[in-house]
């Protein structure tokens, strides 16, 4: 899918924050929480790295973002689809809307999202797919761990 220019260029961010994450040895899942133009935060899988086991790449940045007062007009991005978990989270906090960057290499639960009334756009990102399904070739284990099928 064709995105905004501005949903590519933090997709893009969340995209370089999960690459980041695969470099220290972690789980390639970054994250990116932006208010129109600004952005409020970014982060990635920390959960190998901090030995952290809800340290998702959607936690770590709404962590980052300290408290918000409301979450409305705020568009989370993320190079995968949300787990459960960070899922509810973006339920909890009313947040309106999600840019997936690829929804092949874990499904995710958008359904979920779209049902409670998140506008969910996946984006079918190259890259985002390319670098999930490359974690997931090289670190089965680590990544059966992360969705709890380890």
């Amino acid at each position: 899918m064709q995105l905004a220019p501005l949903d590519a260029k933090f997709l893009s961010v969340a995209y370089n924050e999960a690459l980041a994450g695969f470099e220290e040895g972690g789980c390639p899942i970054g994250s990116v929480l932006a208010a129109g133009e600004t952005l409020i935060a970014q982060g990635r899988n920390q959960r190998v790295q901090k030995g952290d086991p809800i340290a998702h790449g959607e936690m770590d940045c709404l962590r980052k973002a300290g408290r918000q007062t409301s979450y409305r007009g705020m568009t989370l991005y993320t190079s995968l689809s949300p787990c459960m978990m960070c899922a509810g989270t973006i339920v909890q906090f009313s947040i309106p809307r999600v840019i997936v960057g690829e929804a092949r290499n874990f499904a995710g639960n958008i359904e979920f999202l779209r049902a409670r009334g998140v506008e969910v756009i996946v984006a079918d990102d190259a890259d985002c797919i390319t670098l999930m399904a490359r974690f997931i070739r090289e670190q089965p284990a680590l990544w059966n761990e992360d969705i709890a099928e380890g």
